[in-house]
């Protein structure tokens, strides 16, 4: 056996002693390649992932949690201060279907469970009071801790003790609860959010008035129920205002810019609109009276009273009255006796008229002003010529119409039209800086990565491809030109020394008849001995 490794190792370095120093180079660097393209991938595969097993946790569960991962060899990292726990990405779900089963992490504090678990005839009645304030105050803070951007919470409650002899109605204020809230740094609470923590824990606890509650976070900002009314309520009716600005100014942009868009092309136009809204609500109460028939300015009979007074006969005339002359009294006689005649002729007539009762609510909000600046890039972006005036009035005459037809005067009245073009501004010219999207982080694209390898094997295997191929013509040449013929080679040996002659014989044995060769060398090496 070690005659044939001393064979082949001879072989091998006689073959490399044939081949030429340039591709000695070639073959040398793409083995080198090949070599360190092999580390790579198996550096590349080797690599482990590790993603979050648990979160937030606290050094208690923290430590649970590394105890048993370490009693398994499981491979884990530690961040964020201790409280985040991150394993291999393939072993995540596993892990986490093991922990649970195992009861871990374990909070250590009592919930409701704990009943379930530990009860008993043992338990005095003081002992079973404390135990059900501690897994009140645990619920409790789970729900609070499901709240957006609370972290964690601690609750703190306090009932006062059963007594025979006290009215019931004094247990309703000595309830009380204090919360800490774990706030996310960035995040603040709402309105609604506060006001709902404020009734969840009053409708959780027995006899627990609002008024008993203290609500603040890790920072000591307390949060008072009836500031945050107030302050909810204004910053709401903002949010609500600036909503509605919002989308008038965004629905009348969208309309222009769509609209221009199809007359000078993709990318070649930018609109801006602001807007004035008076969000000034007023109500009014109207008593109205209007004729039944506007052209006569009548109203409807209702009733009619027709009375006539007639009297014949001695006295009708009536006395003189007491005036000093005729001229005082015009309507009666004089005398004291005598016949006459009276009449008296009255018509009464009842109309009625349109009563209206108006109660008017105006609307919330008015759209008082309205500008509308746009931006044109011309069709060659260096020469503004290149777009004509006609074009820019179309455009003027358009954001004239749209204003014309969204706002009025103080008296409701049309604007004149230079009030509209005030509103308006048109501006040609080249657009230097055009919005683009922000370049996302780069990510390592493993796949990228494989696909790239491979492709770096395959161009080294296909170089040592054809250097081995080159070789092998240059090698076949070379035979074919070192080989002699028969007659030389009778020639070689006729001229060559006894010793040379012998050594060409045992080399062709060698050759020919490798196992003969072997005899011979250890019956030499025999005899030396």
């Amino acid at each position: 056996m070690k005659e044939r490794l001393v064979s082949w190792f001879n072989r091998l370095k006689t073959f490399w002693s044939r081949i030429p120093k340039k591709n000695k180079i070639w073959m040398i660097s793409g083995s080198a390649v090949v070599f360190a393209a092999l580390i790579a991938i198996l550096l590349i595969t080797n690599i482990k992932h590790y993603t979050p097993l648990y979160s937030d946790l606290s050094e208690n569960e923290a430590g649970q949690i590394t105890d048993d991962l370490d009693s398994k060899s499981i491979p884990y990292k530690l961040s964020n201060g201790g409280t985040t726990i991150s394993v291999p990405e393939k072993q995540v779900d596993q892990l986490k279907v093991e922990l649970a089963a195992q009861g871990l992490p374990k909070t250590g504090q009592i919930d409701y469970s704990f009943f379930g678990q530990n009860a008993g005839f043992g338990m005095t009645d003081k002992q079973f009071d404390v135990l059900q304030r501690a897994a009140m105050q645990t619920e409790l803070a789970n729900l609070i801790a499901n709240t957006k951007g609370v972290k964690s919470a601690k609750v703190m409650i306090s009932l006062p003790q059963n007594d025979v002899w006290v009215s019931d109605q004094d247990k309703k204020s000595g309830t009380s609860a204090s919360i800490v809230l774990n706030v996310t740094p960035g995040d603040q609470l709402s309105a609604d959010q506060i006001n709902g923590l404020y009734h969840l824990v009053a409708k959780s606890v027995p006899n627990l008035s609002v008024d008993n509650i203290v609500i603040m976070d890790q920072y000591f900002n307390y949060y008072d129920l009836k500031n945050n009314n107030a302050n909810g309520s204004t910053l709401s009716a903002y949010d609500q205002q600036q909503a509605i600005i919002r989308d008038v100014e965004n629905n009348v942009q969208r309309r222009v810019t769509q609209m221009l868009t199809m007359m000078m092309g993709e990318g070649k136009v930018m609109v801006n609109v602001t807007a004035n809204v008076d969000f000034t609500q007023s109500k009014e109460k109207q008593e109205l009276v209007e004729p039944v028939n506007q052209q006569t300015m009548e109203g409807i009979q209702t009733s009619t009273e027709h009375i006539t007074e007639n009297y014949t006969g001695q006295g009708a005339a009536g006395q003189a009255g007491t005036g000093t002359n005729d001229s005082q009294t015009p309507t009666y006689q004089d005398g004291t006796s005598g016949n006459g005649n009276y009449q008296k002729v009255e018509d009464r007539v009842n109309y009625e008229f349109n009563r209206i009762h108006r109660e008017v609510t105006n609307s919330p909000y008015k759209v008082n002003d309205l500008g509308i600046q746009v931006m044109i890039e011309p069709p060659t972006a260096s020469n503004n010529a290149s777009l004509s005036a006609q074009s820019v009035n179309d455009v003027r005459q358009i954001l004239n119409s749209i204003i014309k037809t969204t706002i009025s005067d103080p008296q409701g009245q049309e604007l004149m039209n230079n009030a509209i073009n005030q509103k308006t501004s048109v501006t040609v010219g080249r657009f230097n800086g055009k919005p683009t999207a922000q370049p996302q982080g780069s990510k390592i694209n493993w796949l990228w990565i494989a696909g790239g390898s491979l492709l770096a094997l395959l161009m080294v295997g296909l170089i040592v491809w054809l250097i081995r191929r080159r070789k092998n013509d240059e090698d076949a040449e070379t035979v074919v030109e070192d080989i002699p013929q028969q007659e030389d080679y009778q020639a070689m040996l006729n001229q060559e020394n006894p010793e040379q002659r012998k050594f060409h014989e045992l080399e062709e044995m060698a050759k020919e008849k490798p196992d003969q060769f072997v005899k011979l060398l250890r019956g030499w090496l025999a005899e030396d001995k």
